[in-house]
């Protein structure tokens, strides 16, 4: 096995997607496919997870608690999001459920998409196959929107944020 070289943005999506499955079985083709991630780095990315302590040691059960203590506290300084220009986009952050029913009013985040209406300022996604890997799952769409909020949200958002991942992976 290779050496730990740190997270990569895919990892936290990879780990999202399997959050989504609640507990279904799933193999690493199942992401592979449905992210569009080979299967290789799909792979490397479970070996990664493990040596963080955020997948146990078989690669197929979260180590919720630890997933939730890193999205809540160290995502938003190793994956920080910048904000691009005004877009159109599928809404991300408070722009999309379940944030935007309690904090909506603000300048709308987007991950860029063109087949997507909505414009907003462009945030980068943690992996290019996210847009539409979400529109196909609204539960992976939720956690990675709930993310983004972490990610640059203030700290109404980011608490709010925490909340509602603890509600949806615990």
């Amino acid at each position: 096995m290779r050496r730990h070289k740190g997270m990569r943005p895919h990892d936290v999506v990879i780990l999202l997607k399997i959050a989504a499955f609640k507990g279904k079985h799933w193999l690493a083709k199942d992401l592979a496919q449905t992210l569009n991630i080979s299967a290789s780095e799909v792979s490397e990315s479970l070996n990664r997870s493990k040596l963080a302590g955020l997948i146990a040691g078989d690669k197929r059960r979260l180590m919720k608690n630890n997933l939730l203590e890193f999205l809540a506290h160290g995502l938003r300084y190793v994956f920080p999001a910048e904000i691009g220009a005004i877009q159109r986009g599928m809404p991300t952050a408070h722009s999309a459920p379940p944030l935007n029913d309690f904090l909506g009013g603000e300048e709308p985040y987007v991950w860029p998409c063109a087949e997507e209406k909505k414009r907003g300022q462009a945030i980068e996604p943690l992996h290019p196959g996210v847009p539409s890997a979400c529109a196909k799952d609204p539960l992976l769409y939720e956690l990675l929107a709930l993310t983004d909020a972490l990610r640059l949200g203030r700290a109404r958002e980011k608490q709010r944020a925490v909340e509602e991942l603890r509600k949806r992976i615990l």
